[in-house]
């Protein structure tokens, strides 16, 4: 095995940076998160989240009730649950004999039963799909800690190898539902007499330290880096898939061309002497009356389905901001199991089944078709150091 891309498939230990030859994966390996399915699992939850920083229960009670306020019981995982069911019908009709096990980061179902009932089977080869996509710390590099973690702690490294489709954030597949939401709710708000001026979009997604989102992407020194700005590839990267969202709908809507929009950020978590992105998502709304803003749509541009950040800080929140600002809001859809969304990640399979060439796989931004094999350095958690990671370039 090429220890410079460890636990990688023979193609994907090349290190290029997209793999143009076919690979004989034997089944696909679903990464989702976690949430507590009942009051009980919720600090228990909170402290699998929060491992190794030393966070004690009673500032882990602050963040629980978001999660006791809907019984305890995060949506995300009867989600996965949805969104595996989705990806096995679309996969039997394309009939495509890939085995999907699903595993999560911080909760049962966890990913070291799904590796291990893989190899169980006798699979050795898994394409992962991270339920996350775009580039920072915890939505791509920790996902490939954790492959790595559970391969060394099962005594599987030898023998099964994990690759990772790339991040999708521009995939027609992931941006077409946001196009429908913000074209449907700009069409509302135009067709209540609203006038474009006085409406706005908010893409909203989860806040990070500003020193991860630094260093998301490639580094320099790579020859796949660029200057992303100061937000990383993460901030570049939802900035790109907003403008492509925008001008979308101003093609259907042509009203639509002078609505102002904005990146926002949500769900910030840390101290407040460690700078995060901003600007938070609640104190834009509270300024939108000034600028006259009658009408804000408020786009989950950052996540994949409504789970509990969404529920929470966007659907109750956000939602409230708006209430007490006299802006009228409607919360557009996350992609969900929209039928395009599924058949765009099982489109994402096949190009690594197939060897799909890079210019030939479809991406709606300039920054992409985006990495099969993470750059060396990506995507670093400062504070942590390096761990061994699958599917991308060591460090």
């Amino acid at each position: 095995m090429n220890t410079d891309v460890p636990f990688a498939t023979d193609a994907a230990a090349s290190g290029a940076p997209h793999i143009e030859i076919p690979v004989a994966y034997d089944a696909i390996l679903l990464a989702g998160f976690g949430g507590p399915e009942g009051q009980d699992d919720v600090i228990p939850f909170l402290r699998n989240v929060t491992r190794g920083r030393g966070i004690p229960d009673e500032r882990l009670e602050e963040v629980a009730h978001h999660y006791r306020h809907f019984g305890g019981v995060s949506p995300i995982n009867a989600q996965n649950r949805a969104l595996k069911a989705a990806l096995e019908a679309e996969l039997a009709r394309r009939g495509i004999d890939l085995p999907v096990y699903w595993g999560n980061r911080n909760w049962a179902p966890y990913l070291e039963e799904a590796v291990e009932d893989a190899a169980a089977a006798g699979h050795r080869s898994l394409i992962a799909l991270a339920t996350s996509a775009y580039s920072s710390f915890s939505s791509c590099r920790q996902y490939r800690e954790d492959f790595a973690r559970v391969l060394a702690e099962t005594g599987l490294a030898d023998t099964v190898a994990i690759d990772k489709v790339r991040q999708f954030f521009d995939h027609p597949g992931f941006v077409q539902p946001f196009i429908d939401g913000v074209r449907d709710a700009v069409a509302g708000f135009l067709s209540d007499g609203v006038a474009p001026e006085r409406v706005r979009v908010l893409f909203s997604t989860h806040s990070i330290p500003t020193v991860d989102a630094q260093r998301s992407g490639p580094r320099e020194g790579d020859p796949a880096h660029r200057d992303f700005g100061d937000g990383g590839a993460y901030a570049a990267q939802h900035l790109a898939v907003a403008e492509v969202v925008m001008a979308a709908v101003a093609a259907e809507i042509p009203d639509a061309a002078g609505i102002g929009w904005e990146l926002v950020y949500q769900s910030r978590s840390g101290p407040p002497t460690q700078p995060w992105l901003e600007p938070d998502v609640n104190d834009v709304i509270a300024e939108l009356p000034a600028a006259g803003v009658a009408a804000v749509a408020i786009v989950p541009l950052g996540f994949m389905s409504d789970h509990m950040e969404v529920l929470w800080d966007l659907d109750t929140e956000a939602m409230d901001a708006a209430a007490d600002a006299g802006v009228r809001a409607v919360r557009t859809p996350t992609p969900g199991i929209d039928p395009v969304f599924v058949s765009g990640l099982i489109d994402l399979i096949e190009e690594r089944v197939n060897g799909t060439p890079a210019g030939e796989r479809p991406h709606r931004t300039d920054l992409g078709p985006w990495f099969d094999v993470c750059r060396p350095a990506c995507c670093e958690n400062i504070r942590a150091g390096f761990k061994p990671a699958a599917a991308g370039i060591a460090p």
